[in-house]
């Protein structure tokens, strides 16, 4: 199945959540007596809201019949989005090294026209060589088999198909220097990726900027974090900040513009597209 189709199943699930979710408020009914009708707890219902797990045709039949939803029409577009929400993505072949709180990350970003990311103690996945990928993963998950390690670099290189496809996103992003000086991988390894930066930044589609050390404080105090914007209008940007073992996706208005402005700093007190690459290609002479 082709990324872009597989990345909007999980776009789908979301629009389809969020129409539950303002259909269940219009008509004032708590997510425990919704969980009731369906026979699933409230915090199914909220997963459901939120579009973190697949929709059943029964459940979403009956909570459109509880929400008043009678119209023929309006009940098989809302179906039919249920359906096409279902479809798995090329990841789930990937479970085995896939946590399930970042898969929703990966159908995100393969259905996102903007990719705006702060990288901080390395350089971000989607701009990674295989080796340097490999490195990460050595060093991340020290006890793993060479086959699982193997898998983890695949996934990754997989992803980066993205950025080269038909519709690829625009990607921006800004790395902290610290990321270019901390070694992973040996000299070899170290060389290759900045000359991977330096090639991938020449990309139309890409955006990228260095956070000197120069330059002191700055908007990113907080770490890493990724901002995704969809081509769907009625669908709102998220936030996603990662941890060692899980994930939150923001999407509050409120609290994504609080990002949003952290961002634009970035962008403004960062190195410009050119002055990378010269930093770039100064480091590369020092490896």
């Amino acid at each position: 199945m082709a990324t872009s189709e597989s990345s909007g199943s999980v776009v789908r699930r979301i629009l389809l959540g969020s129409q539950l979710r303002r259909l269940r408020e219009s008509r004032g009914i708590t997510r425990e007596a919704a969980g009731y009708s369906i026979r699933a707890s409230e915090s199914k219902i909220s997963r459901m809201e939120l579009g973190r797990v697949s929709f059943k045709a029964r459940d979403v039949e009956d909570l459109l019949t509880l929400y008043g939803v009678t119209d023929e029409l309006e009940r098989e577009a809302l179906l039919g989005l249920a359906r096409e929400a279902n479809v798995a993505g090329w990841w789930h072949s990937y479970g085995d090294v896939l946590p399930g709180w970042f898969q929703t990350y990966v159908g995100l970003e393969g259905a996102a026209s903007h990719i705006n990311i702060y990288e901080v103690q390395f350089v971000h996945g989607l701009l990674q060589t295989e080796g340097y990928a490999q490195a990460v993963v050595v060093r991340g998950q020290p006890t793993a088999e060479e086959a699982e390690v193997e898998r983890r670099v695949s996934l990754r290189m997989e992803r980066q198909k993205l950025l080269f496809s038909e519709r690829a996103p625009h990607f921006h992003a800004v790395l902290d220097e610290a990321a270019l000086h901390r070694p992973y991988g040996g000299r070899d390894v170290m060389r290759g990726q900045l000359e991977h930066l330096i090639d991938i930044s020449e990309q139309a589609n890409v955006t990228l900027q260095v956070m000197p050390f120069a330059h002191g404080g700055h908007a990113g105090e907080s770490g890493a974090f990724t901002m995704l914007r969809f081509p769907e209008s009625d669908l709102s940007d998220v936030v996603y900040l990662e941890q060692l073992t899980s994930a939150l996706y923001l999407d509050k208005p409120d609290e994504v513009a609080q990002y949003g402005k952290a961002m634009e700093r970035l962008h403004t007190d960062s190195l410009r597209p050119a002055a990378t690459r010269d930093l770039l290609r100064r480091l590369l002479q020092l490896v």
